[in-house]
């Protein structure tokens, strides 16, 4: 199976960038991923914590379609409790057109208790409105039967979007979950994509082998299929030319999040060493600090524990400066990837084939240059 390479940007900003200047840089990252030959691209939806500044990720991924020419977009997530599944649907398939095919939908209950509260809406019934939403849109996007249904927040009747999806026969779902098995069985049940957060710093996470046969046993239950090269994870991480320098680009910004945002702003129950952060997270095995050498070797150990998935998302904070993100991934793309994706396979068998035969190419040379000096 092949690895694919990507992003997950939420995206976090400290609250002293302009939020313009914010979403310049971010579109401007997609861009860049363009270039270096990255496969997909998600994006986050955040109503609150002033940290994340996209609320519409299908708005900001239509902007970046403009930009960029063959990278997968993808929501990550749309928050389905605060949407009417008709509306979300048609979002989707109209960003599906205005990107030619690549979009990809991802959707999850909503992370954020403000968010929720702001709407109405109580924590405790997020997950259960998720699922509801969820059935119908796979209906919706799937089927070609009008849907109707109701619940106590939304109603269809006779409903379907009125375009069918740019892609055939439809794009990519995906459901995201982090640290706990809920999202894997819904994904299951439904026999759809699955996105993992496979590192969150400061946080304990399940194996991850054990989230995948949690879906392996829902889809199961239900008649479905999963296929592990659709799953995609996510991790945080920076690549520099030792672990020396990456641990000292993110270090700084990696403390000011830590406390800023998952302490004092959303109160998570994440315990990291302040002024350690970055440390312990490699140690913890939640984020990718280091040298191409090590971000090989760590992904490579994510494979064998997990027993392997489709792609890498590289969970992308602003811990270090934008010139060092950017080669962070431009590192990522020109000597990680290509390990994972049999990029170097044919340049090497070519490179020994011809170490292996140069004593007799050398000796044709040599008796080409006598044959034409006797000639002259």
């Amino acid at each position: 199976m092949t690895l694919r390479f990507g992003a997950f940007i939420p995206p976090f900003h400290s609250l002293d960038e302009d939020p313009t200047t914010a979403f310049w840089r971010d579109l401007d990252l997609i861009d860049w991923l363009d270039v270096l030959g990255m496969d997909e691209a998600w994006v986050g939806e955040h109503h609150s914590g002033g940290w994340s500044t996209v609320s519409s990720p299908e708005l900001f991924l239509a902007a970046a379609a403009e930009r960029t020419r063959r990278i997968k977009l993808g929501t990550g997530v749309v928050s389905l409790p605060y949407h009417h599944p008709l509306t979300t649907a048609n979002r989707i398939v109209q960003l599906d057109h205005q990107s030619r095919g690549r979009a990809m939908f991802g959707m999850g209950a909503g992370v954020s208790p403000a968010d929720a509260h702001m709407m109405g809406i109580a924590a405790g019934d997020q997950r259960r409105m998720m699922a509801e939403s969820l059935d119908a849109l796979v209906r919706l996007l799937h089927g070609d039967e009008p849907v109707t249904a109701k619940t106590d927040w939304f109603e269809l009747r006779d409903a379907r979007p009125h375009l069918k999806p740019c892609t055939k026969p439809c794009f990519d779902m995906a459901v995201a979950g982090a640290g706990s098995e809920r999202g894997m069985r819904l994904a299951g049940r439904y026999g759809l994509d699955s996105l993992t957060f496979a590192g969150r710093p400061g946080m304990e996470e399940p194996p991850l082998a054990r989230l995948w046969a949690a879906a392996e046993d829902e889809a199961a239950k239900h008649g479905k299929t999963v296929d592990r090269s659709k799953w995609r994870v996510a991790i945080c991480v920076h690549v520099a030319e030792t672990r020396e320098e990456a641990l000292s680009q993110v270090r700084d910004g990696m403390t000011r999040w830590f406390r800023e945002y998952v302490r004092d702003t959303v109160g998570a129950q994440a315990k990291l060493p302040e002024g350690r952060e970055a440390e312990v997270a490699v140690e913890t095995r939640t984020a990718i600090i280091g040298s191409v050498d090590d971000a090989i070797a760590a992904i490579q150990r994510m494979l064998d524990e997990s027993g392997g998935f489709g792609t890498l998302l590289v969970n992308t904070q602003d811990w270090a400066t934008r010139e060092q993100t950017k080669r962070s991934y431009e590192l990522l793309a020109r000597y990680v990837a290509p390990y994972f994706t049999g990029a170097l396979e044919s340049r090497r068998a070519s490179q020994r084939w011809v170490a292996e035969q140069r004593d007799d190419f050398a000796a044709q040379a040599r008796e080409a240059a006598r044959q034409s000096s006797a000639g002259r």
